[in-house]
């Protein structure tokens, strides 16, 4: 009867032992996905950064070797680029404006900078680029002048709606004739050019006006440079988007979130109603939500970034929730943090956008949250230096992998993957417009 016993007893201590596991799995399960700690495997990979990329890219040979064609002799007329947004919104349509006046055959005068109350902002374009090196450095590709003939210099340009226009053939049909008539016309160029379209001289001279020519002045530039020095080295250059109106505007809704933060993006939502149930979760998938500090910081360390990297942030004022990021990571540094407090009040809009664009072009690694205008700037700018330690946070896969219930190591694992293919095959690290793919 001994052995029946013992059989007993083994089998009950083997189905209490297998309830507990059953039931610490299930524990484990139920904790929230965020605070699922890292696997040992997971901790321990290396960093995104030791990856061998597979392509780069580069400036074109048909830009950077030189002027494509020589400037016609004749102008056809005066162009003004009415410039507006952010810093880098108006940075972009003015290197649109450029390709366009070399397009047209047009003598460019230094664009103007909206002044907006929204962004504290009344600099021009003088304030933020060195205007006498612009001119040197267009020279050969556009004609570029600091002032009007006199029969013109009182007068106000014919203003131009370029809100349709697509390309080559849109402003030599439309635009040209007003240019000849009026000699001197302003527009806004529209978001959706085609620049592939234009013939190679127009597309050299956008591209010398945006990578070589466009140099901050050299106060701005001084103290660009005071404030990367004071950054401990090496660092992370992130680009969050996680403030009230990017909340708002892309008419997402998050849970979670303190009080504050609710009120502030409900304060900035206006007519932009947040989408709800499945319109919501497809919304989402789609990518469409900015990455909240707490998601960023999930994403960073599915990536094999250590907790004690240096973070610049690169962002405007405002940013919501914070703490989800510094909690993780506590070295993180702001312009307000770095700057004197004196400095960072004469400031505008502009000149703090520049700070952050100089920073993020010169940073050791640079990573964004957003595909806007300054991300993009940044890439191309980096893969205009060789500078190829850049990566964009994927939303669309964060949001698809979390809605499909992953969660701890299976999320951070599923996330490297999607990141690691991205930097490996170099995806979205520069503008195809000035550069081109070079296999490794």
């Amino acid at each position: 009867m001994i052995a029946p016993t013992v059989g007993k007893t083994l089998l009950i201590t083997t189905f209490i032992f297998s309830s507990l596991f059953l039931a610490l799995i299930l524990f484990s399960s139920s904790v929230p996905l965020f605070q699922t700690p890292l696997n040992s495997a997971v901790s321990e990979r290396a960093e995104i950064w030791s990856l061998r990329r597979l392509f780069e890219w580069r400036p074109c040979n048909w830009w950077i070797q030189g002027r494509p064609a020589a400037l016609p002799a004749k102008s056809n007329g005066y162009i003004r680029v009415d410039c507006y947004g952010g810093l880098n919104q108006m940075r972009r349509d003015f290197c649109d404006g450029v390709g366009i006046a070399r397009l047209l055959n047009a003598t460019l005068v230094l664009p103007k900078f909206e002044a907006a109350a929204y962004w504290n902002e009344s600099s021009g374009f003088e304030d933020v680029f060195d205007v006498d090196y612009f001119i040197q450095q267009m020279n050969g590709f556009v004609h570029v002048v600091k002032e009007l003939p006199a029969e013109l210099a009182s007068k106000e340009p014919v203003k131009v709606d370029c809100s349709k226009r697509k390309g080559l053939f849109d402003y030599v049909e439309k635009v040209l004739p007003l240019l000849l008539e009026h000699h001197y016309i302003s527009f806004t160029p529209a978001m959706s050019q085609r620049r592939d379209r234009y013939p190679l001289y127009a597309k050299a001279a956008l591209c010398q006006a945006c990578y070589n020519a466009l140099r901050l002045t050299d106060k701005l530039e001084k103290k660009s440079s005071e404030l990367l020095q004071a950054i401990p080295k090496p660092f992370l250059s992130l680009h969050l988007r996680f403030e009230p109106d990017m909340v708002a505007y892309s008419q997402c809704e998050y849970s979670g979130l303190s009080a504050a933060s609710i009120q502030a993006i409900e304060a900035a939502r206006g007519d932009r109603k947040p989408w709800t149930g499945e319109q919501a979760r497809l919304w989402r998938n789609r990518g469409k939500c900015p990455l909240t500090p707490n998601e960023t910081a999930i994403i960073l360390q599915a990536l094999s970034i250590p907790t004690n990297t240096n973070i610049y942030l690169a962002a405007g004022d405002g940013l919501l929730e914070l703490e989800g990021l510094t909690s993780v990571y506590a070295n993180v540094f702001t312009k307000s943090t770095l700057l004197s407090s004196e400095d960072f009040k004469t400031m505008h809009g502009n000149t703090k956008a520049a700070l952050d664009y100089y920073v993020s072009i010169n940073s050791d690694s640079y990573m964004a949250t957003y595909f806007g205008n300054m991300d993009k700037m940044v890439a191309a700018m980096r893969a205009f230096k060789g500078l190829y330690k850049t990566l964009f946070l994927s939303r669309r896969g964060f949001a698809v992998l979390t809605s499909q219930g992953l969660n701890g190591s299976s999320l951070m694992e599923a996330l490297w993957k999607i990141h690691k293919d991205d930097f490996v095959m170099g995806v979205g690290s520069a503008l195809p417009d000035c550069f081109c793919e070079f296999k490794l």
